[in-house]
């Protein structure tokens, strides 16, 4: 996975270094002139409803901000459109930051603000299981993520934890396509799927498959998603990510202080195709995990725990300084 980012990030970059950045623009409307722009997230998901409820809340426009989203759909597609100015910011897992930054990249994206901070998948297992223990699945096929990737460097970090070797007590399939494993468990493959939200929750109301664990929970807290921007964006737009913060902290703000029924109904329409009553049942996963920071701030532990994570799954080569690809001035402003 990480030689795949390195390799699409820093082609489609140099390939674009005569492209100057999308952001900073003013669009004329109704009242004020807002700035426009474009946020790159790396898949549209239930577990990011804070950001959701800033933008259905309408705290971006009352920042200024006149907001595009577009889904990338990978962290390599996502980390791509930001380097390239295709998108001023990036929502991705920090890994990825960490990937181009270790390559030499000169202009490199810079963490400003971490939205969740546990896992957001689960374990589906074919029938229900009482008192689940994780050395259920030694012996067992399990579906898994790409090599690289957070969920799947979290599912073994999770494993290692319990005294399970990832290698050789189970048989983890890491062939699958993202958002495709569902559909390959409902088929028959795996005793065990690692899945985010809807498909977990799907699985279920087919009776197909049975959440049996949090990989959230049993993981602890880790810095899973964030938002980033080039260093010279940053640089030169300090209000733009500024604003941008602020909207954000009131997503936050709104999610802590209202219940998991609001919230759906706030954020239904970023999910049409799903019921408010199925997105309540994910939200209140997600909010009893304790999935959301209070606040913003990319804590350094955090980006330790991180690097830990990567060092573990034999993605990391050497480390890197907290202070080069974080910046927490923004989110410790609007606190």
């Amino acid at each position: 996975m990480r030689k795949k980012i390195l390799a699409f990030v820093l082609a489609a970059a140099m390939a674009a270094a005569c492209l100057s950045g999308c952001g900073g623009k003013e669009k004329e409307g109704e009242g004020a002139a807002k700035t426009e722009v474009v946020l790159n997230e790396v898949a549209h998901s239930i577990f990011y409803a804070p950001m959701y409820v800033a933008i259905e809340e309408g705290y971006f426009a009352e920042e200024g901000i006149d907001l595009t989203l577009v889904t990338g759909f990978g962290a390599d597609k996502t980390m791509t459109a930001v380097l390239t100015g295709e998108a001023d910011i990036g929502f991705m897992g920090s890994e990825a930051s960490i990937y181009t930054y270790l390559e030499g990249a000169e202009d490199y994206v810079v963490n400003f603000a971490q939205l969740t901070q546990r896992a957001g998948n689960f374990l589906v297992a074919r029938q229900p299981v009482d008192d689940f223990s994780w050395d259920m699945l030694k012996g067992t096929d399990v579906l898994g993520g790409r090599a690289g990737g957070m969920p799947q460097m979290v599912f073994e970090y999770i494993l290692k934890k319990n005294g399970i070797d990832p290698k050789s007590d189970l048989s983890i399939d890491q062939s699958i396509d993202f958002g495709s494993t569902a559909a390959a468990f409902s088929g028959g493959q795996g005793d065990y799927t690692v899945e985010f939200e809807p498909h977990a929750t799907l699985l279920e109301q087919k009776g197909d498959g049975y959440v049996v664990a949090s990989l959230g929970e049993d993981s602890g807290y880790v810095p899973y998603t964030a938002f980033s921007a080039r260093k010279s964006y940053m640089e030169e737009n300090p209000e733009i990510i500024r604003s941008f913060t602020a909207a954000l902290q009131k997503g936050m703000d709104y999610v802590r202080n209202h219940t998991p029924e609001e919230i759906a109904e706030a954020i239904q329409p970023q999910f049409e195709e799903t019921d408010v009553e199925t997105i309540t049942t994910i939200v209140k996963r997600y909010y009893d995990q304790d999935s959301w920071k209070d606040n913003l701030i990319f804590e350094e532990d955090a980006f330790t725990l991180l690097q830990n994570i990567l060092e573990e799954a034999g993605e990391l080569e050497k480390r890197v300084p907290y202070e080069d690809l974080v910046n927490t001035a923004y989110a410790k402003e609007v606190e």
